[in-house]
């Protein structure tokens, strides 16, 4: 089983997430957003499982700084170009079993461990 980690190495709640994977012995790859960015197909799927509200980072200081249009009337898809120019906006980690079917939105052990173990 593989596991697909996607956020920025230096944020808290990714490395807790990564040192419980590798706690486990759980496989994972990890896809860094700083250097790789993020792919529209993935942030759809995702806010189609999880909703984009929980997707968006609404508490960091990425999102505090967007004017107030940018901030305005956001939607499903305002949120997408929003993450995609802005990958801090997208809350970490996500986490997606291999077989797609997985699918998490931030470290919570328990909910990991009940989707990975």
């Amino acid at each position: 089983m593989t596991i697909h980690l996607y956020g920025i190495p230096n944020c808290d709640s990714v490395k807790k997430a990564r040192r419980w994977l590798e706690g486990r012995g759980l496989d994972y790859s990890f896809h860094d957003y700083k250097k790789e960015g993020a792919r529209r197909e993935d942030l759809e799927r995702w806010a189609d499982r999880s909703g984009w509200e929980s997707l968006l980072n609404r508490r960091g200081t990425t999102f505090r700084k967007l004017g107030e249009a940018e901030r305005a009337d956001l939607d499903r898809d305002k949120a997408i170009e929003l993450m995609l120019e802005h990958t801090s906006l997208i809350k970490r980690p996500v986490a997606e079993h291999e077989d797609g079917q997985r699918t998490l939105v931030g470290f919570t052990e328990s909910e990991w461990e009940n989707a990975f173990c």
